[in-house]
């Protein structure tokens, strides 16, 4: 039996085609049924519908073979995970976002964001102490509201901020969802667990080239 973890959403509309073109098809759609354990019309491979953050958790415990979660999730959980395919759906950025024309305090910079270690890391690298509130939802109103200076956050198109009065600043890297698996499954259930890997990056390939114009 293989276990695949995934999470509702943007990222699991975009994995099941991909996984489908590998062969492997729910029985019935995550998105429509209560059931947290999907079983697959392959009898040897279920699917794990968990929360966004906690693929990785899921993954390196064992309690699933493999998973897909976003790269900023993977760099904010850290972890022993084997990473084997950017499936390159999902993309979006990890930004900086503020409000325009607002300037900065001299000294330290209140930061609100859920990516905790992501965050300090990257003003870490700037050489700028900051001081670091974790929020779970609603980042765009800390800076209106004089909650911090900046908000860290993943973005997409940037309509969101732009409707709160905030736009993207500083890129902090590109986002997309990964391929990651456990490490013991990987040497215990090697042949199998190779062999989607393969099917899954035909897949993205194949999606790539027909989305070339």
């Amino acid at each position: 039996m293989l276990t695949i973890a995934l999470s509702k959403g943007r990222i699991l509309d975009e994995t099941l085609p991909l996984l489908a073109q590998a062969g492997i098809v729910p029985k019935e759609h995550p998105e429509q049924s209560r059931k947290l354990i999907i079983e697959t019309e392959q009898g040897h491979v279920r699917l794990l519908i968990v929360r966004a953050s906690d693929v990785p958790t899921y993954v390196e415990q064992g309690a699933a073979d493999l998973g897909v979660a976003g790269k900023d999730v993977l760099l904010e959980y850290g972890g022993q995970l084997y990473s084997p395919l950017d499936l390159n759906i999902a993309r979006c950025k990890l930004m900086t976002a503020g409000v325009p024309g607002k300037p900065l305090p001299a000294g330290r910079l209140k930061v609100a964001t859920k990516y905790v270690n992501l965050t300090r890391r990257y003003y870490a690298e700037l050489g700028r102490q900051v001081e670091i509130i974790k929020l779970y939802g609603s980042m765009e109103l800390a800076p209106l509201v004089g909650l911090a200076d900046r908000i860290v956050d993943v973005v997409d198109t940037g309509n969101t901020l732009r409707a709160n009065g905030l736009e993207p600043m500083e890129l902090i890297r590109p986002i997309s969802a990964q391929l990651v698996v456990n490490q013991a499954s990987m040497k215990m259930q090697h042949a199998p667990i190779d062999a989607l890997i393969e099917r899954l990056r035909l897949a993205v390939a194949k999606t790539q080239e027909n989305a070339c114009p």
